[in-house]
C-alpha cells in the first residue's frame, strides 16, 4: 500500500495522448455546458439561480476519470461538472436545469439536485455538507454487500466547518469505508474568504487527525489531479479504508448567476484565470502534437447548443405530476 500523506505532483510523461485527449474532453465539456447554461440564464430562459464551477473542471474530470461505472459519488450544490464527468447526460440536465418534463428530477429539482443513479451519480445537494453522510452511508452499505465498487465525495472548503464532516469522516474511518473524499478548496464559502472563518492549518490537519491520510494537489493541473486520484483510490480498493484528496482550485465566477462578483478583487480573479485548467492542458496536448483540439471544442459547443435549444423547447411537466415523489402523497392531500 503506498504511501499518501504530503502533496502529490506529476508530469504528462506518465499519461499517453488518449487519456490526456480524454480529459481534454471532458473539461471543455464541463466548461461548455456551464458558459451555455449561464447564457441561457441571462436570457430568462431558465427560472432559479445557477451554481457553477468554472474554473474548476480539473478535479470533476480527473477524479472521474478513474472511476467505473459501478462506483459511486456523491456531489455538492455546484455539481455539473460532477455528474457530467460520471456520465450523467447533459440533455437531460439541461432538462432539468430548465425545468421541463424530462429531466432528471422530472423538472422540479433544478441545478442543485441533479442525480443519476444508472451511472452511480447519488445526487447533488444544496446542504453545505450534505453530501458527505450519504456517501458515508452508500461506502458503509457497499461494504456491508462486499462489493468492489468505491465511492468519492465531492465537498468544498467551506464544508469543513460544519459538523457532519467531523461526523462523517469519523465513521469512515472507524468502520475502514471505502470511500475518497475531495476537497475543491477554491477559497471562497459563499461570499467569504475559508480562510477568514477557519481555525487551524486546515482540511488535511482535520481530516488526518482523525485518521484519514491523503495527498494535496495542484487542482487547475488535471494531470496530477488524475495521478494523485488512481493512487488514492487504489489505496481505497485495497482495504486500506478512507482516503481524501485536497485539490487546490479557483472559481471564476461569483457565488450564483445572479452574483456579479463584484467583491472579488480584479487581480486575484486575473491570477486564478491565468491557471485555467483546460488552457494548461490544451498547452501540453499541443506541445505533444494533438492535433484534434479545435475539433473538441467545436463538438462541445455544438453539444451544449443543442442540448438548450432542445430543452427551450420541451414541454413544462404536466400538473399531474406535482404530487409525484411527495413521501406522503396523502397528508399533502388532505392539508
Amino acid at each position: 500500500m503506498s504511501k499518501t500523506k504530503g502533496a502529490s505532483r506529476t508530469s504528462a510523461s506518465g499519461h499517453n495522448l488518449a487519456r490526456l485527449t480524454d480529459l481534454y474532453a471532458t473539461m471543455v465539456r464541463i466548461r461548455s455546458f456551464e458558459e451555455t447554461a449561464l447564457q441561457a440564464h441571462k436570457a430568462s430562459e431558465i427560472p432559479g439561480p445557477l451554481h457553477v464551477s468554472i474554473g474548476q473542471e480539473g478535479v470533476a474530470a480527473g477524479v472521474c476519470a478513474n472511476l467505473g461505472r459501478a462506483d459511486r459519488i456523491t456531489s455538492n450544490h455546484r455539481g455539473h461538472g460532477h455528474a457530467l464527468a460520471k456520465g450523467a447526460e447533459a440533455g437531460r440536465m439541461f432538462l432539468e436545469l430548465f425545468g421541463r418534463e424530462g429531466g432528471y428530477c422530472g423538472g422540479k429539482g433544478g441545478s442543485m439536485h441533479i442525480a443519476d443513479f444508472s451511472v452511480g451519480m447519488l445526487g447533488a445537494n444544496g446542504v453545505v455538507t450534505g453530501g458527505i453522510p450519504i456517501a458515508v452511508g452508500a461506502a458503509q452499505g457497499l461494504k456491508m454487500l462486499k462489493s468492489e465498487a468505491v465511492v468519492v465525495c465531492f465537498f468544498g472548503d467551506g464544508a469543513v466547518n460544519r459538523g457532519p464532516f467531523l461526523e462523517g469522516f469519523n465513521w469512515a474511518a472507524l468502520f475502514r469505508l471505502p470511500v475518497l473524499f475531495v476537497c475543491e478548496d477554491n477559497g471562497v464559502a459563499a461570499f467569504t474568504a475559508t480562510a477568514s472563518v477557519t481555525a487551524g492549518p486546515g482540511v488535511m490537519a482535520r481530516a488526518e487527525s482523525l485518521g484519514v491520510t491523503g495527498l494535496s494537489v495542484d487542482g487547475n493541473d488535471v494531470i496530477a489531479v488524475d495521478a494523485a486520484a488512481a493512487q488514492l483510490l487504489a489505496d481505497v480498493r485495497s482495504g486500506g479504508g478512507p482516503r481524501i484528496l485536497h485539490a487546490r482550485t479557483y472559481r471564476w465566477t461569483g457565488h450564483t448567476s445572479t452574483d456579479a462578483a463584484a467583491w472579488r478583487v480584479p487581480a486575484e480573479v486575473a491570477a486564478g484565470k491565468a491557471g485555467c485548467p483546460i488552457a494548461r492542458l490544451r498547452t501540453t496536448l499541443s506541445e505533444r502534437g494533438a492535433k484534434d483540439l479545435d475539433t473538441i471544442d467545436a463538438a462541445a459547443a455544438a453539444e451544449m447548443a443543442a442540448c438548450r435549444a432542445t430543452a427551450h423547447a420541451a414541454q413544462w411537466p404536466r400538473p399531474s405530476t406535482a404530487f409525484d415523489d411527495v413521501q406522503d402523497i396523502g397528508a399533502v392531500r388532505h392539508v
